[in-house]
């Protein structure tokens, strides 16, 4: 016997009929199945309403993680998998993409101070070029007014990393 899974449309519809307190009794019981569900309550619950501070933290975290990078390269490939496993939780608990673009923003920068410059490790590099790619993408869709204010850190940001990073073809990444 299995259970019959219900298609969002059909949830909402039978949320809205749920008295307040059998709904938090849902929720509760939710969010003590899983770490990502009670992680999502809690920022629904507590940061979302001052996301400047929530996206503070969040970089300072993954700043501090970029620090404990290690210096072997396969080794610091895992780690900046695992700094954007973080960042992608978060960025689609918020669902905004001004979020996504200032948080990956931030990724980026820290790559270029903390990872090594000269690697020759080919997933290193395709991380990074994957990220400006998702930057490049996402500001794209924004309105015209915020697009203008990103392109600039975006540009900002590529022309540091053309500096730095010898392997990196600005040209292909330009908005």
């Amino acid at each position: 016997m299995s259970i019959t899974t219900y298609g969002l449309a059909q949830i909402k519809k039978e949320i809205q009929h749920l008295p307040a307190p059998q709904l938090a009794e849902l929720c509760l019981r939710l969010a003590r199945y899983k770490k990502e569900n009670k992680e999502l309550l809690a920022y629904l619950l507590f940061e979302q309403h001052n996301e400047a501070d929530f996206m503070e933290n969040v970089k300072a975290e993954a700043g501090f993680m970029f620090s404990q990078l290690p210096s072997q390269s396969y080794f610091t490939a895992k780690g900046l998998r695992k700094i954007l496993k973080m960042l992608t939780k978060y960025i689609k608990f918020s669902g905004s993409k001004t979020v996504e673009i200032e948080l990956l923003l931030s990724f980026c920068q820290n790559y270029l101070q903390y990872v090594i410059k000269q690697t020759s490790y080919k997933p290193i590099r395709l991380i990074l070029t994957r990220q400006i790619d998702k930057v490049k993408a996402t500001i794209s869709k924004l309105h015209e007014d915020i697009q203008f204010d990103y392109t600039a850190d975006y540009n900002k940001m590529l022309d540091e990393a053309d500096s730095k990073l010898p392997w990196l073809n600005k040209k292909s990444h330009l908005l």
